[in-house]
């Protein structure tokens, strides 16, 4: 049709169409006939047999009334258009592959990350918004103070291309100076948007941030002392520790522990950082699909309840996303942490000079309320650094991301 009026005055276009969607009703006449009045009477009849309603008459066919016209059309529309249940419906979800769906949902957990570090600029779409490099030097301040020089970067709007790879340069060469595995990843990997590259740039500055924050607990728990930096390994084996002392006998040997995706674990370990905060009454076996993914949904109500900061979806849960796990179970450690810090700084003074306590809850202090510290909880702290080990990615213990899973920058 080339336009509403003119293409429907000679009824061939109905004709045609309710030939394609009503052949029962639409016999070879109607194209036959020649006459054009007569044409747009039968077209008439035919859509009298869907149930449409008589807006129109030949004339108005003939004549070419635009608005009675689109009514004639919608009512055929309406009563056969040609679409049922049984057409296959082909959607984004279904035509994404694994990967995609995977990369789509860390993008997700990615831009909330970055939004609550309170940088200045507003992420809406991470693997957009980073282009020019301005962001990632706005996550790079937060998570290392100091560490990008401004007098080299430029602010947005960016006109001249050189000006976005000058700051994606110096993403790069700070995330090096950050011993971040980025051997395949250059500025101009990011200013051309390579999702991949810069999934693994962010999982790295989620996770030193993550050890970053850690870190500074443990140091203010021990009185400011300065000790090995905590691993991947450190936060399995607390979160291991910590389920065991309750009595259960849950375990997690990794952080992509296929055991993991019924969600009991992390219930449990909730349950012992928080006791009732858990109801058991409305948690499943995990058996089914469903009933996982009821657990991981409550995994992250009652992780939020408590005040932990949550970025993954039960889906993450359910599949076991390694990183996310790892993400997880290091928000619920520093959260309990910092809470027996907080309940520990708050008692009256024993070993340790009540200003320092003073100054370490001032830093650090949560917005929840926890209950006083027992000796036990303080001795688990204050040895953290007996048990800690270097920054690195063992994935024999730990089993955090390495080079060629997501840790670091892999090959394209």
């Amino acid at each position: 049709m080339v336009t509403p009026v003119s293409s429907v005055q000679d009824g061939e276009a109905y004709a045609y169409l309710l030939k394609a969607l009503a052949p029962e009703h639409s016999p070879e006449t109607t194209l036959d006939t020649k006459d054009p009045n007569e044409r747009a009477k039968l077209v008439l009849e035919q859509a009298a047999k869907l149930d449409c309603k008589r807006y129109l008459t030949p004339k108005d066919i003939t004549e070419g009334s635009a608005n009675l016209n689109l009514a004639f059309v919608a009512q055929i529309f309406q009563h056969r258009n040609g679409l049922t249940s049984d057409t296959k419906q082909v959607t984004l979800t279904q035509t994404a592959t694994p990967d995609d769906v995977l990369v789509s949902r860390e993008e997700r957990a990615f831009r909330m990350w970055i939004n609550s570090l309170g940088v200045e600029s507003y992420v809406n779409n991470v693997f957009e918004d980073v282009r020019n490099g301005w962001v990632l030097l706005e996550v790079l301040d937060k998570v290392s103070p100091g560490s990008v020089n401004w007098k080299l970067a430029t602010k947005p709007p960016i006109k001249l291309p050189f000006r976005k790879l000058e700051n994606c340069n110096q993403v790069v060469k700070i995330g090096k100076q950050l011993k971040f595995s980025l051997v395949n990843l250059a500025g101009n990997d990011i200013v051309q948007g390579n999702k991949k590259l810069i999934v693994a740039l962010l999982w790295q500055l989620m996770r030193f941030n993550i050890l970053q924050l850690l870190n500074k607990l443990r140091f203010h728990s021990q009185g400011g002392s300065q000790g090995k930096e905590i691993s991947d390994a450190d936060i399995l084996d607390w979160a291991n520790s910590k389920v065991k002392a309750s009595g259960r006998t849950s375990r997690m040997e990794s952080f992509k522990d296929k055991s993991l995706s019924n969600g009991l674990f992390f219930l449990e370990l909730l349950s012992t950082v928080q006791p009732r905060v858990v109801n058991w009454k409305v948690v499943t076996k995990g058996e089914t699909d469903e009933d996982k993914k009821l657990n991981a949904t409550y995994i992250i109500s009652v992780a939020r309840k408590i005040g932990c900061s949550v970025f993954l979806l039960p889906e993450d849960i359910v599949e076991v996303n390694q990183k996310m796990i790892l993400t997880l179970t290091a928000s619920i450690m520093y959260w309990s942490l910092q809470n027996q810090h907080q309940s520990q700084s708050e008692m009256p003074e024993q070993s340790e000079p009540s200003s320092m306590a003073s100054d370490a809850a001032s830093d650090i202090a949560s917005e929840d309320g926890a209950s006083t510290t027992a000796p036990s909880e303080l001795d688990e702290v204050n040895s953290l650094s007996d048990s800690v080990s270097n920054l690195t990615t063992d994935d024999a213990t730990s089993n955090a991301p390495s080079t060629e899973n997501g840790n670091g920058v892999a090959g394209s």
